[in-house]
């Protein structure tokens, strides 16, 4: 993996270098980790004129869950407690007779930047922008595999929860289930807060659990994520519990799936985003559900579970190839309920099979 980490630093440079800067102080965690091969708590990675550095506390991280750091990348190991790797970095940039930096500015606190710009007075900053994050869009077999893995262990996790007696239990009870079984099955922990939503509930983005039990007819929806090796994947159903669905139950679950599959059809490298999030919105406008609908149809996921590419009206991207993203629309009916239906697929040309699904667990409206 060493000759990974040491490509992508490469190609960091070569961005640099483009826009007249020799060095780079990268500080967002997410970036350090792609960059580096772990992020030690409180490390920055100093972009060097002449050499590559971590730089961070003095007190090493020896837990054996933990990613280690690429070994040809060296460490420098701030000497006293309580220093801030990214001024120390900036010195250490400065006496490699670097005259400009580039920083993340959205990720560094203006007091951090301050100090930055008083360590190293002859030091110019500028900005790095997302430069960093555009890299990480495009995933290496390697990152997707271990998507993959991920995946494979929230279906686990969702499937042997569906085998359970669900009617009486909390949704917040069942959130902590299923986040002891994404561990249980080897995942580094959940991807994100587990949602389970159970009736008038039912079909929220983000829906916090609560203490209200599942009942009789309740339509459930559930969605979570699992996290391998630092990289997130995201899953969402919704089921009905106990007996046979509704028509109402029926007809929106229908249209919510057919929302889905017109988005999921629509991951074809060179797509644009915003094409995707309408082919997806449109089946829902059609039948009425236009307004109130969520932001977003879908986005990117890796290292983080909310990355780019967006797939929302006003994206202004295309799709590559060994791009991650969720597909995720659905439906809220206040008071009643409604679904969710979210999956984790990767985008491949027609050649390759098109979209590869990670997540299998059966969209079939299943009464539980």
């Amino acid at each position: 993996m060493s000759d990974v980490y040491a490509a992508r630093r490469t190609r960091l440079r070569e961005r640099c270098n483009a826009a007249g800067c020799q060095s780079a102080l990268v500080s967002r965690p997410a970036n350090v980790r792609y960059l580096a091969g772990a992020a030690p708590a409180g490390s920055v990675l100093l972009l060097g004129r002449h050499e590559d550095l971590l730089v961070g506390p003095g007190v090493r991280d020896d837990r054996p869950t933990e990613a280690r750091p690429d070994e040809s990348l060296r460490q420098h190991l701030l000497e006293g407690p309580g220093g801030d790797a990214a001024v120390a970095a900036a010195d250490l940039a400065a006496a490699q007779d670097a005259d400009l930096l580039a920083v993340e500015e959205h990720h560094l606190t203006v007091t951090r930047h301050r100090a930055l710009s008083s360590v190293a007075p002859r030091l110019r900053l500028a900005d790095l922008g997302s430069a960093v994050e555009q890299l990480r869009v495009v995933k290496d077999e390697e990152e997707i595999s271990c998507l993959r893995i991920g995946a494979e262990i929230a279906d686990q996790a969702l499937g042997e929860l569906l085998e359970s007696i669900l009617v009486g239990r909390t949704e917040r009870h069942l959130a902590l289930e299923l986040e002891r079984r994404l561990v249980d099955h080897g995942a580094d922990g959940p991807a994100f807060p587990t949602s389970v939503a159970t009736g008038p509930n039912s079909g929220r983005r983000g829906h916090r659990p609560t203490d209200r039990r599942v009942e009789e007819g309740d339509f459930l929806s559930v969605c979570l994520g699992a996290t391998y090796r630092g990289y997130r994947c995201e899953i969402g159903r919704t089921f009905v519990i106990g007996t046979s669905p509704a028509d109402w139950q029926i007809e929106l679950y229908d249209l919510v799936f057919a929302a889905q599959r017109a988005g999921r059809e629509g991951l074809v490298p060179g797509a644009s985003c915003r094409d995707v999030d309408r082919a997806a919105r449109q089946v829902l406008d059609s039948a009425g559900y236009g307004t109130g609908l969520q932001p977003l149809t879908g986005h990117g996921v890796g290292l983080e579970i909310d990355e780019d590419p967006q797939l929302a009206p006003s994206s202004m991207g295309k799709l590559d190839a060994c791009v991650p993203v969720t597909v995720e629309p659905g439906v809220h009916l206040p008071g009643r309920g409604g679904v969710r239906i979210d999956d984790t697929l990767v985008v491949r040309p027609e050649a390759d099979g098109g979209p590869e699904l990670l997540t299998i667990t059966t969209k079939e409206l299943l009464a539980l």
